[in-house]
């Protein structure tokens, strides 16, 4: 099981505290200096079941610079949206958490940790 997270989200550091309470084995992937490739966006979305503006922040300001609530969300527009996620990493929702079934899932509540952790 891999976590995606910035130390300095409340959401991320809840996150690994329910995964030590549990006694899990992780992995802790801080993405915003391990920043994922495009193709590692494109499998995690994949396996999150999600498409890339479902876990694009746009409240960021680099959002609001790239005019992002404007971009069209279809197949035709998918790649730009993993670019605009590997070139702005603080763009990418968090925590995700990939888990050893070959899932994954924003973990942003305890709840969604340890579902995560139940697969």
């Amino acid at each position: 099981m891999e976590i995606w997270i910035n130390p300095a989200c409340s959401k991320c550091r809840s996150a690994l505290t329910v995964l030590d309470a549990e006694g899990a084995e992780y992995t802790v992937r801080r993405y915003l200096e391990d920043v994922p490739s495009e193709d590692e966006i494109a499998a995690v979305l994949d396996r999150l079941g999600l498409e890339p503006w479902d876990i694009t922040r746009t409240q960021e300001t680099v959002a609001a610079e790239l005019g992002l609530k404007d971009w069209a969300r279809d197949a035709s527009t998918r790649g730009r949206w993993i670019t605009a996620l590997a070139a702005h990493p603080r763009l990418i929702q968090r925590p995700i958490i990939t888990a050893d079934d070959g899932t994954a899932l924003v973990a942003r509540t305890d709840e969604a940790v340890r579902e995560a952790l139940s697969r």
